[in-house]
């Protein structure tokens, strides 16, 4: 079985290292891009092969991890989706996916394999068609 392939959205190097390692520790597969522009084009190329999304929220590009957010559950209704900020927080309840997580930095990494595996845990099983 392949492990759940999950899109990490960080424009800062050291961040998305520590996170994709833990990631990865924990049995995931992980897609890093650096900005959100690349995320929305990873969304496109990969769309139903993600199990989760992870993304900052601030970029310093027009696509911001908000719009992520809601581009991958357009594509996606039930994938889960984790915002990360330093200064974005109090955001989150507004501007958010329904379901999602925000976490501040700085935090643990395994803060971030919790909740990604807990929205994952959360997904209703595809329905018989």
């Amino acid at each position: 079985m392949e492990p759940s392939l999950i899109l990490l959205a960080e424009d800062e190097a050291l961040i998305a290292l520590d996170v994709q390692e833990a990631l990865e520790a924990a049995g995931f597969a992980v897609l890093h891009v650096f900005g959100g522009d690349a995320a929305l084009a990873a969304l496109n190329e990969q769309g139903p092969k993600l199990a989760g999304v992870i993304t900052d929220v601030r970029f310093g590009e027009t696509v911001d991890g908000w719009k992520v957010g809601r581009k991958a559950r357009e594509r996606m209704p039930h994938v889960p989706v984790v915002y990360i900020s330093g200064d974005s927080a109090h955001e989150h309840t507004s501007r958010g996916v329904p379901d999602s997580v925000m976490i501040q930095k700085p935090f643990a990494p395994a803060q971030l394999v919790t909740a990604i595996a807990a929205l994952l845990n959360a997904v209703p099983p595809p329905q018989p068609s």
